[in-house]
C-alpha cells in the first residue's frame, strides 16, 4: 500500500510505471529526432493509476510549435499500448536548456548540433548571445555565429573557421 495524502491505495505493479516510462521517454523530439523528450527534460511528472496515465509536459518555450506534435505522440503511444492518456501542458517553471540530460547533450553533439552551455550568467548566455561555441564536428572554438536563428527558433546557425563546416547551436535558454 502507498500513502498519498493520508489515503491508502493498492500499490501498482512495480513494472507498470517502468513500462509506461519506457514508452513515453522513448518518444523522439519531432524537430531534433536524435533526442527524446526525456533527453530534453520536458517530462515534468508521470503518474499511473491502473490504465490511466497522467503526464505533465513543459515545452522548451511557450511558443514552441513542436509541443502539439509531442503531446499527440504521447497520447498515441499510450493509446496504442492500452492506456488512457491525460496530458497536461505545464508552463511554470519555464523550461531551461539545463534540463537537457547529459546523454541528450552527447546525442546532440554526435548529431552535429552544438549542445547548449550551462545557464550560469543570463546576460552571457541569453537567447541572442554571441558566446564562443565549440564546433561539434572538430571541437575547434574558432567559430562564428552566422544567424541568431537556425532551422528552428531554439537553434542558432554557426560556422567553423577550422573545418569550414556549418552547424547549429541548441540555444541556451
Amino acid at each position: 500500500m502507498v500513502s498519498l495524502n493520508g489515503d491508502l491505495r493498492p500499490e501498482e505493479p512495480p513494472n507498470l510505471y517502468s513500462e509506461v516510462w519506457d514508452l513515453v521517454s522513448s518518444i523522439p523530439d519531432p524537430e531534433v529526432p536524435c533526442i527524446t523528450i526525456h533527453d530534453l527534460g520536458i517530462i515534468r511528472a508521470l503518474n499511473v493509476i491502473k490504465n490511466q496515465v497522467m503526464i505533465k509536459l513543459t515545452p522548451t518555450y511557450s511558443g514552441c510549435p513542436a509541443i502539439n506534435a509531442i503531446e499527440l505522440a504521447v497520447e498515441e503511444k499510450l493509446r496504442e499500448n492500452g492506456f488512457i492518456p491525460v496530458v497536461e501542458r505545464v508552463l511554470s517553471p519555464p523550461w531551461t536548456s539545463d534540463w537537457i540530460t547529459k546523454e541528450g547533450k552527447k546525442k546532440l553533439k554526435d548529431y552535429g548540433i552544438a549542445p547548449p552551455p550551462p545557464v550560469t550568467n543570463i546576460e552571457e548566455n541569453s537567447f541572442f548571445s554571441t558566446q564562443s561555441v565549440a564546433c561539434p564536428k572538430c571541437n575547434s572554438s574558432n567559430t562564428k555565429k552566422v544567424s541568431h536563428f537556425g532551422s528552428t527558433a531554439c537553434k542558432a546557425q554557426y560556422s567553423c573557421n577550422s573545418c569550414l563546416e556549418p552547424f547549429e547551436l541548441f540555444k541556451c535558454i
